[in-house]
């Protein structure tokens, strides 16, 4: 420490890692809510029903936050690289700002369709399938998916969404903190 702040050389190790951070867990959260979407979403998304709509803003939202995570944990491992470009830095600032809202966003939009989920029992979920009975449904043409295990497949996917984008906000937000001290704001 020099005068109360990191010197140049912890600056990049303390970037490079929160860039490592950042990147790893926008890439686990975009490769969630792309399964959480190809095994589910996309047989559930009608226009007219408003919580299916909200399921698939929330899940597209969270993929979109996470491309943007991405997007910091690179300029993060960059700036690591090359601490003198001004553009670099606030470029940073700006994606880790961002970032980190995105992900506040998507956090509560998960946590409303996993309430809504819960609240009731999973019906918006089976909603395609037009079989009366969920046991026969694996069997039935009637039903696009496997709705068997539909319910906590959908719910356990999304409960490893919120770690993540609790990760990605919480590095997001370190990320942006060392790029104020870098701009000297």
């Amino acid at each position: 420490l020099i005068s109360g702040r990191l010197n140049p050389g912890s600056h990049q190790k303390v970037l490079m890692k929160t860039g490592l951070v950042l990147l790893i867990a926008g890439h686990l959260n975009f490769i969630t809510g792309a399964l959480v979407h190809g095994t589910v979403l996309r047989f559930v998304a009608a226009p007219r029903d408003a919580v299916s709509l909200q399921y698939v803003i929330a899940n597209a939202a969270s993929v979109a936050a996470a491309l943007l995570t991405i997007s910091c944990g690179i300029s993060a491992l960059m700036l690591s690289r090359y601490l003198a470009p001004a553009a670099l830095k606030w470029a940073l600032l700006a994606l880790s700002a961002c970032s980190s809202l995105g992900c506040l966003s998507c956090l509560l939009g998960l946590l409303v369709a996993i309430g809504l989920t819960l609240g009731n029992q999973g019906r918006a979920l089976l909603a395609p399938c037009a079989v009366a009975n969920v046991a026969l449904a694996p069997v039935s043409r009637e039903c696009p998916f496997d709705p068997t295990r539909v319910y906590s497949s959908t719910l356990s996917l999304w409960a490893v969404s919120l770690v993540l984008e609790s990760m990605e906000i919480i590095f997001g937000i370190r990320c942006l903190l060392l790029t104020l001290e870098l701009l000297r704001l």
